[in-house]
């Protein structure tokens, strides 16, 4: 600046604010979280409740019922996903006036906490079945204290909201008793049943598993192809059979076939030399798989002799290919018959199935429609019972869950006893426990079950009568899905899904609190006491000293006393599936707490896709055999995490993103705002490169911020009129009502990533890029008193305002910093707050429909000026007065020039109707705009720099008129 020019940049209003730029979250928002906890937020919006109640002006309850996660380990990603969602629905149903209500939950029993302890035991040669019992228990319960107050933490570093000081816990003494009653009211109501049949059971863990327990992994099985002689019929012919486990043929006691397949009989010609085929013997086999059977049998010619109808196999009896075998003592030399099956397919094996009702449910199916006996040959830890002739205490699986010798001799038994076919391995998805990540069997055992189908006398059949009616009728009718795929999956589910397998073979959980008549059968009358007063007395017990007196000296009599001879009845010591005490968390979270809803039924209940057949699954049924329907209105469900080329997180692959990292580097919010960015119905990726990504649009968002803050200062407090307000203050209210319209409802339909990518085009597009870029002119040299400034500080208000409490739910952290720098005091928190009012005059469709066109036509004029600015003609665009070119219609709809200049940021600016000239610039998508660049004429004002005719021309030097009379008013 030359020495005689003057210097006015100490008269312009330049924005002022503490607000920085760079956030430090990682180092700032702790203290938030202290603040937080002590103004005590939650609490106080419980009692805001309260007083709006007595007010008249209640609050509806909404309530969001925490899925309780296992406390055995820090928190993966996945968690930092589900809590940050259940957070963000908490806090914008609270801000859109609910009474939003959040206890989050942890689930103590079951098989993670134990297995934890177990293997602590087997790290110190130690074995828990020399333990005490309730000693072994009360060890659990600390492991499971101790992970709950980490995990607590860890939640809430995350800015998750909640009653934190008093959640629920499934291992609470008060928890314990309502589990314990939950299960007594299928005991009353005739659900509850003992029976035998094949359930997945886990040799490593000891103990049956739930569907949701067991995931599935490769897994290399032997393959048999066993020949079936008849006792008579089928001209002698062997029925061929195949299966993957050698081991369940000791257990054989029928073959089914399909009664539609189409069956040949096929006589062996000539075979490999190192055949176990046999020329001239004839075989029974599906057509459609009769050639794959040929090749792994080596069978290298044969002479299809003719069709087989299945009506032939009709009362036909086979032997057991052990039957009369050395050493095997008669225990096979039973009658194996075939049997029609509808199970059975030709896609693969042979077209017959080997049935072995002990270890399979098609099988188990079987028996029961024909009646066909049970074997219990496999004991709890995989072996095969001890008097077992030829296999006796033989493994399938070891403790380690590594492969017994039980499959290999059978196979060597089959080929000695001639009924060994061919032999071959698989490799195939196969069922694996989710915690030992050992395979799993089928096995036979008699265990606890509620009956999905048997009719419920209990006044509460509105949806029906059984678990599986009302389950099906609330997934029809009573809840919402989100995404809507969810209805279809769960519907499934329920409809084909069997009994519902009660109990457990372990120690750490809620006992089945029931007791058997000595001698009784599971199928007599009297087989169960029922007895209300005896569920009273349990129930008690429990609420006063917790579920481990159920293994103390002495409780059976002390229960029973006075009621029935305690002689009379055995105890059962089986615990409840752990689904079940999360699945009961309804009854003593919703019911029983003050902060729960009496009629039981959440508003949503949110947890990953995989909790279709874990906690929505087992919530269901157990609602609807207890109240009568899903305890749910909405259920959401999220993908999960993987990294950033898609792969699935695994510490051996080292592609884990744990939260507590990220938030170290980046802070919480940054860790919010990819939760909020993406489409959590799908699986979501996150890595280095994508939280990079997150982190630029959160600084892009913090940037329109700071510009608001560093304006608002200036504000006088008083809003201007809307009618008052020049028109460009009235679109940008326009846009405020029509955004919270649409952050409203989509907050209310749990799309976070409309609901952020609405509000961050807003703020990047239509305040940054725009709005903010036209009005700095006017907000840093307008006179204090004028219009266009006093209207812009007025709408600046409102945005602030409007974004701080919008954007409040999705990031805490960063919107109480917002909050409290403008607004600081000891009670001071932007999430004491709803969303801001807006009224509904601020809308204004045809003020809408004309900014529409005239934005179309201001991004041709900024068009034809870039080209300027990059031939270096001019530098900025206050220099340029082009010429526009534009029909009448549109000249109306912009306006006069002057306003239009203003849009474009440009010094002067015509508008023409008449024909643009040959090589003015326009844009393909804009028809009927084109622009003529010209350079303003003038010279450049010293304060605003604005180049115009009258500078210079002014009491103060080198000024425009608009300067002038700003430091004229100001006394300058």
């Amino acid at each position: 600046m030359c020495a005689d020019t003057p210097d006015y940049r100490s008269t312009v209003y330049l924005p002022e604010t503490e607000f920085p730029m760079r956030a430090g979250l990682p180092a700032r928002e702790p203290a938030w979280l202290e603040r937080w906890e002590t103004l005590g937020v939650y609490d106080r919006l419980r009692e805001k409740a309260k007083e709006a109640a007595a007010n008249g002006a209640p609050r509806k309850p909404y309530v969001l019922h925490d899925g309780p996660p296992y406390a055995n380990g820090n928190l993966h990603i996945g968690h930092a996903l589900n809590k940050t969602i259940k957070d963000m629905v908490v806090r914008s149903h609270q801000m859109m006036g609910f009474d939003s209500r959040y206890v989050p939950g942890w689930d103590c029993h079951g098989l993670p906490i134990e297995w934890k302890i177990e293997e602590q035991y087997r790290a110190k040669g130690l074995n828990k079945d020399d333990v005490d019992v309730v000693a072994f228990r009360q060890e659990c319960r600390k492991f499971a204290e101790g992970w709950v107050d980490i995990q607590r933490e860890e939640f809430k570093r995350l800015g998750v909201t909640g009653n934190w000081a008093n959640p629920y816990l499934t291992m609470d003494f008060h928890a314990e008793a309502v589990i314990a009653q939950e299960f007594m009211k299928f005991l009353m109501n005739g659900t509850l049943y003992q029976g035998s049949k094949p359930v997945m059971w886990s040799p490593v863990e000891k103990t049956a598993l739930a569907e949701a327990e067991v995931e599935y992994h490769d897994h290399t099985s032997h393959t048999i192809w066993v020949r079936f002689k008849p006792v008579a019929g089928l001209e002698g012919a062997s029925v061929v059979i195949w299966t993957t486990t050698p081991w369940t043929i000791p257990q054989n006691r029928a073959v089914a076939y399909g009664e539609k397949i189409a069956y040949g009989l096929y006589r062996v010609d000539a075979v490999d030399e190192k055949s176990t085929a046999v020329a001239g013997e004839l075989l029974v086999l599906a057509d459609s798989v009769a050639e794959s059977v040929k090749t792994a049998a080596k069978i290298t010619d044969w002479t299809r002799v003719r069709d087989v109808a299945a009506s032939e196999f009709e009362g036909v009896i086979l032997k057991h290919p052990y039957n009369g075998v050395e050493g095997g003592n008669g225990e096979w030399d039973y009658d194996v018959p075939m049997l029609p099956g509808d199970h059975v397919t030709d896609d693969a094996g042979t077209g017959f199935v080997h049935t072995a009702p002990s270890h399979g449910d098609d099988d188990y199916q079987m028996g029961v429609k024909f009646k066909l006996p049970m074997t219990y040959n496999v004991t709890e830890d995989s072996s095969y019972r001890k008097d077992l002739p030829l296999f006796g205490g033989q493994h399938i699986f070891d403790t380690n869950g590594k492969e017994g010798p039980a499959n290999v001799s059978n196979i060597k038994q089959l080929a000695y006893a001639g009924a060994l076919l061919a032999k071959g391995k698989i490799k195939h998805s196969y069922p694996h426990s989710w915690r030992s990540k050992a395979p799993v069997i089928f096995r036979n055992t008699p265990q606890w079950f509620a009956a999905i189908d048997a009719k419920i006398e209990d006044g509460k059949g509105t949806y029906g009568d059984t678990i599986r009616e009302r389950a099906l009728k609330s997934v029809s009718e009573l809840v919402t899905f989100t995404p809507a795929t969810g209805r279809n999956r769960l519907h499934a589910m329920i409809e084909q899904r069997p009994d519902w397998v009660l109990s457990r073979q372990r120690a750490w959980g809620v006992p089945l609190t029931c007791f058997t008549k000595v001698g009784a059968l599971p199928t007599d009358a009297d087989f169960l006491l029922r007895n209300e007063e005896v569920n009273a007395r349990i129930a008690a017990a429990f609420e006063k000293d917790g579920a481990d007196v159920w293994y103390t000296q002495g409780f059976k009599e002390k229960i029973l006393a006075g009621i029935v001879n305690p002689e009379d009845y055995n105890q059962v010591f089986d615990v409840l599936d752990v689904w079940f005490d999360s699945g009961s968390t309804h009854a003593f979270v919703l019911r029983d707490r003050e902060d729960g809803v009496p009629d039981q039924i959440a508003d949503v209940y949110l947890e990953g896709t995989d909790q279709h057949r874990g906690w929505f699954h087992s919530s269901l049924l157990q609602g609807s055999a207890t109240i009568g329907r899903a305890p749910y209105k909405n259920v959401i469900t999220h993908g999960f995490t993987l990294d950033e080329k898609g792969m699935k997180m695994s510490k051996s692959l080292g592609n884990t993103v744990a939260p507590q990292e990220v938030i170290k580097e980046y802070g919480a919010d940054i860790l919010r705002l990819w939760v909020a960015q993406a489409d959590y119905s799908t699986d979501l990726r996150i890595g280095k490169e994508i939280l990079k990504g997150t982190a630029d649009s959160y600084r892009r968002l913090r940037n329109t911020l700071r510009f608001l803050m560093g304006a608002l200062p200036a504000w006088d407090g008083k809003h201007v009129a809307r009618d008052e307000m020049p028109e460009l203050e009235q679109f940008i209210l326009h846009r405020l009502a029509e955004l919270d319209a649409q952050v409203r409802r989509d907050y209310a339909a749990f799309d976070f990533q409309a609901v952020f990518q609405a509000i961050f085009t807003f703020a990047t597009s239509d305040l940054s890029a725009f709005y903010f870029d036209i009005r700095k002119d006017a907000l840093y040299c307008d006179a204090p008193d004028s219009l266009e400034r006093r209207a812009c500080l007025s709408v600046m208000d409102h945005v602030y305002h409007a974004l701080v409490t919008w954007l409040a739910p999705i990031l805490p952290f960063t919107m109480e910093e917002v909050w409290l720098t403008r607004f600081p005091g000891e009670d001071s928190s932007v999430h004491l707050l709803d969303f801001a009012p807006v009224e509904a005059g601020w809308l204004n469709a045809d003020l809408a429909a004309r900014f529409a066109k005239t934005r179309a036509a201001r991004r041709v004029v900024t068009g034809a000026l870039e080209v300027e600015r990059t031939a270096k003609t001019i530098g900025s665009s206050l220099e340029a007065a082009p010429t526009v070119y534009v029909s009448p219609e549109l000249a109306a709809v912009i306006g006069s020039a002057q306003g239009f200049d203003t849009l474009c940021i440009t010094s002067g600016l015509k508008i023409s109707t008449e024909a643009a000239p040959e090589g003015a610039f326009g844009l393909d998508d804009v028809a009927g705009v084109k622009v003529v660049f010209e350079k303003a004429a003038g010279e450049k004002c010293q304060r605003c720099w604005k180049i115009l005719p009258d500078v210079g021309t002014h009491a103060h030097p080198a000024t425009c008129a608009r300067c002038d009379a700003a430091l004229s008013a100001a006394g300058l």
